[in-house]
């Protein structure tokens, strides 16, 4: 196997190529207001660092969501392109799911919360256990709502450590881990998701109410 993965649902705008046992080659920049611009150099700096030519590849994985409207949009047509002109298949992945992964891979023990910083003063959010499997979520909320448990990670739980004490990294998703989480799920024989994004809610930017139509005399 030789996987592509990317996410571009967070601030975080990372690629990582990955052969099925280890991570060959992987990058990561923060820069929310960059994503379309960042992305494609991004996977072309991966895939030569790996020594992999594109045609290549035998898959895609590209986080999903949640994430906000304009810069998760970027990766998902990306992939959507990438997939269709290279014959792919493209998998999905819950971008909090990596967070996930890539805390257990970091030492995390115990069930735990991920959070990300969904602006509106809210987090998307979803909560594990012991084993890393999902219990709740994913799902938008304000932070005063939420009972998350003990240990929480992610820039949603460090931008509100009154709803989230003791909360510490990683920040952002990793491609690196968005990967090994896709292969792993992958060689159990379990599904991913496709390629359509977790909004969770309407996109800031909506079409007038209300307004006055003008008609010909």
């Amino acid at each position: 196997m030789l996987l592509l993965a990317f996410d571009t649902a967070t601030p975080a705008v990372t690629a990582a190529v990955h052969d099925g046992t280890a991570v060959l080659a992987e990058t990561f920049q923060v820069d929310a207001r960059r994503h379309g611009e960042l992305l494609l150099p991004a996977v072309d700096e991966v895939l030569g660092a790996a020594g992999v030519d594109k045609h290549q590849l035998t898959a895609i994985a590209v986080g999903v969501g949640p994430g906000p409207y304009t810069g998760l949009r970027v990766g998902l047509v990306t992939a959507a392109a990438l997939g269709h002109a290279l014959g792919l298949p493209v998998y999905g992945v819950c971008t909090l799911d990596a967070v996930a992964h890539q805390a257990r891979t970091e030492g995390l023990t115990g069930p735990f919360t991920v959070a990300t910083d969904a602006r509106r003063k809210e987090v998307y959010w979803a909560s594990y256990d012991t084993s890393g499997a999902r219990t709740r979520g994913p799902a938008v909320d304000r932070p005063a709502e939420l009972t998350p448990e003990a240990r929480s990670v992610g820039a949603g739980a460090l931008l509100y450590p009154e709803a989230f004490p003791g909360a510490h990294g990683p920040e952002h998703v990793s491609a690196g881990a968005l990967a090994d989480f896709a292969v792993t799920e992958l060689a159990a024989g379990r599904e991913l998701l496709p390629n359509a994004p977790l909004y969770l809610r309407r996109p800031d930017a909506q079409v007038p109410a209300g307004y006055k139509a003008v008609l010909p005399a």
